[in-house]
């Protein structure tokens, strides 16, 4: 493959980044000219996993899919692939930055319960999740940036940035019948997951809200102490931390509803808060 096809296969992860996934594609263009393309293949990546769910209509065409990915990043000869510009130029990461397969690979195994009705059980299990997704994701960005080190920062970072679009997403799980909520959580104010699937509201709703919020928040503060340790390119992999917060004030308005509130930022008020997040 030559140098310009390459390129246009990084060019055009970007403009699926655009469309499937706003928030990283603003940040990534702060990122340095050099890594930008690197971490529109990382992200296009991502967000191709991600909304798996959205594009079957069963769970076996999405283990399909998954699959497809976890045969694609383990095969020794990937001639066969290079018909997929997603793939082509996430290789082409992979193999510049020596970015670890087992933390895609554990990606895509975690994404595999996306697929499926089952509420998330406890705690333990969100943070897992998180950890194996939106955290890994911040790790192979600042390796893409030129910093190692980063996994206790990235560790916080994820499961503040997932938890907050996890709770921005509620309408859309309950929507199709999932619940991401742990079920000890909700059990702690009296909610089940089968109240939350009712789009039933309650006082204990709420709360357990409030405290999955303040759950992101303690892991945005933490990863937000933990960047400063960071050499300085391998911060710049952590500006989207400038966004949490504005989300999780948008849920605490008076007029919140939690099945029915488009959880919303102005595009410019995000541009900034990313623009006034210099790392």
């Amino acid at each position: 493959m030559s140098l310009d096809q390459l390129a246009e296969h990084y060019r055009l992860c970007g403009e699926a980044l655009r469309e499937a996934d706003r928030d990283r594609w603003l940040a990534a263009m702060f990122a340095p000219d050099a890594a930008r393309p690197h971490l529109f293949a990382l992200y296009a990546f991502n967000a191709e996993i991600a909304r798996v769910r959205d594009q079957v209509s069963q769970p076996i065409l999405g283990e399909m899919r998954l699959q497809w990915w976890i045969d694609a990043l383990e095969a020794e000869d990937k001639a066969g692939l290079r018909a997929h510009p997603a793939a082509d130029a996430l290789f082409a990461t992979i193999e510049r930055f020596g970015l670890p397969l087992k933390a895609l690979l554990d990606c895509l195994e975690a994404r595999r319960f996306d697929l499926y009705e089952d509420p998330a059980p406890d705690l333990a299990f969100l943070d897992h999740y998180c950890d194996e997704t939106c955290s890994a994701l911040f790790g192979l960005a600042s390796r893409i940036l030129g910093g190692g080190g980063a996994e206790e920062a990235a560790r916080h970072a994820g499961r503040a940035y997932a938890v907050t679009g996890l709770l921005r997403a509620l309408p859309w799980h309950v929507a199709r019948r999932q619940c991401y909520l742990p079920g000890d959580v909700l059990g702690r104010h009296g909610v089940s997951a089968a109240d939350v699937l009712a789009r039933e509201k309650s006082v204990g709703l709420s709360a357990a809200l409030a405290e999955l919020r303040a759950l992101a928040r303690d892991n945005l503060v933490k990863a937000k102490q933990g960047v400063l340790s960071l050499p300085g390119p391998a911060r710049e992999a952590f500006r989207l931390l400038a966004l949490p917060e504005l989300y999780l004030r948008r849920m605490e308005r008076r007029d919140y509803d939690p099945f029915l509130t488009l959880v919303d930022v102005a595009p410019w008020r995000r541009q900034w808060a990313l623009w006034r997040n210099n790392p």
